[in-house]
């Protein structure tokens, strides 16, 4: 069963707890518009999704027995180019927080210049709880639940929580089952994130954590602060947070704690990233990894350090946790781990914010290569991968900081005004249909 709303008004969901992910989007939104003088009209376009999409889909289970999921993808606009996000399976998804991250794919490719709007989808289910065969299973009924609401022109999906390069080789060959087999070579890029044998880009795995350390290393040239003298500790140490670890140790930074769904750790003296990536491979996290110390969250959140990178979920510094950083920078690998109280608390300390729309955005620059790639029928190097990532990301760090510095206002709301005005200037040359 599928269910599509166009253009909705701001609905319930965003009223039935106090700071949603979707009211903070909103506020943050909000805030730049009114602040830059967002012209009236095109602040009605965006601040509403254009479509909203909720399957129901049932699955048979390797017992026999079957289950049925919900599953969602929201488009928030696409003036810029094809909605593009990702999928995450997680039992917290729901249409509010869907909702929020399209609208930071929209604002995140705007932001670095990507011919992408945004999108975002999950279903709402504990992956842990099932088989791998039922996993296919799932994905690939969920795919074709989705049907024409993806297309590689249309809607690009990638991995994101729960989700990796073997989830989007089963979507690419369902998608690829749908479409008349004179037409399947030309749509290897509707999702991006696959192996590199099936089209993906070499680069992609470590590609937002390269992204969160490129604008880690330009702050640091910036504040003239000598990263191999850095310590740092990391929240959620998945793809993000353990690629973000391993390439800040050789510019000599020190790791010395990290916090996963199984445990927190911490050394003082060190921990290599190497090593515990090693080990969360073969474990599946960081509990009983030898020579640290279990300390309790708040702990985590004092631990003394110069950067902090939140690479978990959404809310994770409040006006809880905030109060605890003792840090120089917090560079947001994670999308919307800081909410509306955390992040006022972070600049009355002076901290300082890498946001996520600009310091995570490494994952959708070399998701955009990859496109480009398969539409080519070309295979990039490492080196090219990186130094056009490196060119881009970096090129929306210095637009952030100069309109910071024009509207004397903090990143965040500095990053949202950089996307608004993109935005804004796409709507004013191409008028509104009819």
């Amino acid at each position: 069963m599928v269910k599509t709303m166009e253009s909705p008004a701001k609905t319930k969901a965003c009223s039935e707890k106090a700071h949603s992910v979707y009211d903070v989007v909103n506020q943050q939104f909000n805030k730049a518009a009114t602040l830059m003088g967002l012209d009236s009209e095109i602040r009605k376009i965006l601040d509403h999704t254009t479509n909203e999409t909720v399957v129901q889909f049932p699955v048979r289970m390797d017992d026999g027995r079957i289950e049925m999921f919900t599953g969602y993808r929201v488009q928030h606009n696409n003036a810029l180019g094809p909605y593009k996000g990702g999928l995450r399976f997680h039992p917290a998804v729901n249409i509010d927080e869907v909702r929020a991250f399209a609208t930071w794919m929209t604002w995140k490719s705007a932001i670095v210049g990507i011919p992408f709007g945004g999108a975002k989808g999950g279903i709402q289910m504990d992956p842990a709880l099932y088989s791998i065969h039922e996993l296919e299973r799932i994905t690939r009924r969920f795919t074709f639940a989705l049907g024409n609401n993806i297309g590689p022109e249309y809607d690009i999906p990638a991995p994101d929580v729960n989700t990796n390069p073997q989830i989007m080789a089963w979507i690419l060959d369902t998608y690829l089952s749908t479409q008349p087999p004179h037409e399947r070579q030309r749509c290897i890029h509707v999702v991006t994130g696959k192996p590199i044998e099936s089209g993906g880009s070499i680069g992609r795995d470590k590609a937002t954590g390269q992204g969160v350390v490129f604008t880690i290393e330009e702050w640091a040239k910036d504040k003239n602060f000598d990263l191999s003298t850095a310590k740092y500790f990391v929240q959620g140490f998945g793809n993000v947070g353990s690629w973000a670890a391993r390439l800040l140790k050789p510019l000599g930074a020190t790791l010395v704690a990290v916090e996963d769904v199984t445990g927190i750790i911490r050394n003082d003296d060190g921990i290599d990233p190497d090593d515990l990536s090693d080990y969360v491979r073969k474990t599946g996290g960081v509990k009983g990894f030898k020579g640290v110390t279990v300390i309790t969250k708040k702990e985590f959140f004092q631990t003394k350090a110069d950067i902090f990178i939140p690479a978990a979920l959404e809310s994770q510094i409040t006006a809880e946790t905030a109060p605890y950083l003792d840090v120089k920078l917090v560079a947001e690998g994670a999308n919307g781990p800081t909410d509306i109280e955390g992040s006022m608390i972070l600049e009355s300390q002076g901290i300082d914010l890498l946001p996520d729309v600009l310091c995570n955005a490494g994952g959708v620059i070399v998701s955009y290569f990859e496109w480009l790639q398969n539409k080519r029928s070309e295979r990039w190097e490492l080196d090219e991968v990186d130094e056009k990532l490196k060119k881009r990301i970096l090129h929306g760090y210095r637009r952030v900081r100069d309109a910071a510095i024009e509207y004397n206002t903090d990143w965040r709301t500095a990053a949202y005004i950089c996307a608004l005005a993109t935005l804004e200037k796409v709507y004013k040359e191409r008028g509104i249909f009819p």
